[in-house]
């Protein structure tokens, strides 16, 4: 019997990365890999890469700087390592990766990974291996899955890809050129992967996709379901206690999602729903075909349905010709909406990208001072929200031991984590606990008897 291989995997960016990595380890798993969480020690290396932060491609060549030395000690001992580049910087710059990186062994596109046991074939036999095409029946099928014995829970939570890919071109965005067109998944296979994760423990979904409320799967009686009938399907299954959802678009929450928000308890009362900017005209460039009014409206609808409902959102500082003004409005809608969380950041071009050839640049210091100001206003908004907490009871699904002897951690309906002194039996249940203090970002408190109360809403900062 062959001994196992070592597989290390080292992902960047948005939760769609996490879960494609899990699916390759999946995916390597029957070729005898099994993970390891030092890449010196590893067999194969993979860096899932992410093309939508800021200076993603220099990330990779740097750290395929790193893996090099690695490489030429495995060999100086007599073992082979092997190097592969996924994900969406794969799939923009594959033929360039392979040009300047010949450590390189395999580059695979975020739509390819499952072909990841034949590539690393091919590189075995003729040297190297690029795949970043979008293979017909992925583009029409979508992915082709592991079996069903291959999908393993991992804890509690689990991501499930309900939908990939993106039509909406914003400017600055380019999903659209590396995941392609939006495909979203039949409603019967998603409900069979979380059936199965169910079986395996886990409590919790969160539904993925470029642009998850644009989802329209073929459900068993032959028709199109949007992502609230999903939800209420998903709702049925035995042992899920939480669903959640992200990242969706403003322009894609039709009625049926609105309804599960009001119907179902198991939906958690977090929304992720980016903004991006504050100003009409911003928007417009942006070509995210929303007005600032069109987004508070879909945010009214949400909290009309459930007044307990909180937001999270992303924002872009200094956009090609942001002005003062423009970005005080941005400053303005926060403070309007008032958020649970939010992520902010300067903006970069990225190439290819409509936005990228725009010449009206803001400059490096205004962006850094405008976004200075925007993570100081954000900060605060979260820092009343949590500090809402204390005093109140709420319900707290439990993950795992914490870093502190004695208690274990888990995390509230709005992702806040949640400590408490405690068995580790309570790990899996969701139970009521009765916050004392905060601590940072975290809450801290006691397992309290009865019910949960519902959290208070968020504070109202206008004119703070």
């Amino acid at each position: 019997m062959k001994p196992p291989r070592k597989l290390h995997i080292k992902s960047y960016g948005c939760q769609m990365n996490v879960y494609d990595a899990q699916r390759m380890v999946d995916t390597l798993a029957p070729e005898g890999f099994i993970e390891t969480d030092s890449a010196e020690d590893a067999d194969l290396v993979i860096l899932n890469t992410c093309h939508i932060r800021e200076k993603a491609s220099e990330k990779v060549y740097s750290e395929l700087g790193r893996l090099r030395v690695a490489k030429d000690e495995a060999a100086r001992n007599g073992r082979a390592m092997r190097i592969a580049v996924a994900g969406c910087v794969a799939q923009a710059e594959g033929e360039e990766i392979i040009r300047r990186a010949p450590t390189v062994d395999v580059v695979v596109g975020p739509q390819s990974y499952h072909h990841l046991p034949q590539l690393l074939a091919r590189a075995k036999s003729e040297g190297r291996a690029l795949e970043t095409e979008f293979p017909v029946e992925d583009k029409f099928g979508f992915l082709p899955q592991p079996k069903p014995a291959a999908i393993r829970a991992r804890g509690i939570s689990a991501f499930v890809t309900v939908q990939e890919g993106c039509d909406k071109f914003c400017t600055f965005c380019v999903v659209p050129y590396t995941r392609g067109a939006e495909v979203s998944r039949p409603v019967a296979k998603i409900v069979d992967d979380v059936k199965r994760l169910a079986d395996n423990g886990v409590r919790e979904i969160t539904l993925i996709g470029q642009n998850v409320n644009a989802y329209h799967g073929e459900g068993p009686d032959g028709r199109t379901w949007p992502l609230g009938k999903l939800l209420h399907r998903l709702a049925e299954i035995e042992g899920i206690a939480r669903l959640r959802y992200s990242t969706s678009h403003p322009r894609d929450v039709e009625e049926t999602l609105i309804a599960a928000h009001r119907d179902l308890g198991a939906l958690m009362p977090f929304v992720h729903l980016p903004v991006q900017s504050g100003s009409d005209r911003i928007l417009a460039a942006m070509n995210r075909k929303h007005t600032a009014d069109d987004y508070r409206r879909v945010i009214d609808r949400f909290r009309t349905a459930r007044q307990d409902v909180a937001f999270s959102s992303d924002f872009i500082v200094g956009f090609p010709g942001e002005t003062e003004g423009e970005f005080a409005a941005t400053l303005a809608l926060v403070m309007q909406i008032g958020y649970a969380a939010a992520y902010s950041f300067k903006y970069s071009p990225r190439p290819g990208t409509p936005a990228a050839d725009m010449w009206e640049t803001v400059s490096a210091a205004e962006m850094d001072e405008r976004l200075v100001r925007l993570q100081e206003l954000i900060d605060t908004q979260q820092s009343a929200f949590n500090r809402a907490m204390i005093g109140e009871t709420v319900d707290v699904l439990f993950e795992r031991a914490a870093r502190n002897p004695g208690q274990i951690v888990g995390r509230t309906a709005y992702l806040q984590p949640a400590h408490v002194f405690a068995s580790p039996d309570i790990i899996g249940q969701v139970l009521p606990v009765t916050i004392e203090s905060l601590e940072r970002y975290s809450l801290l408190g006691e397992l309290a008897g009865g019910v949960a109360q519902p959290a208070p809403t968020l504070p109202q900062l206008t004119g703070a």
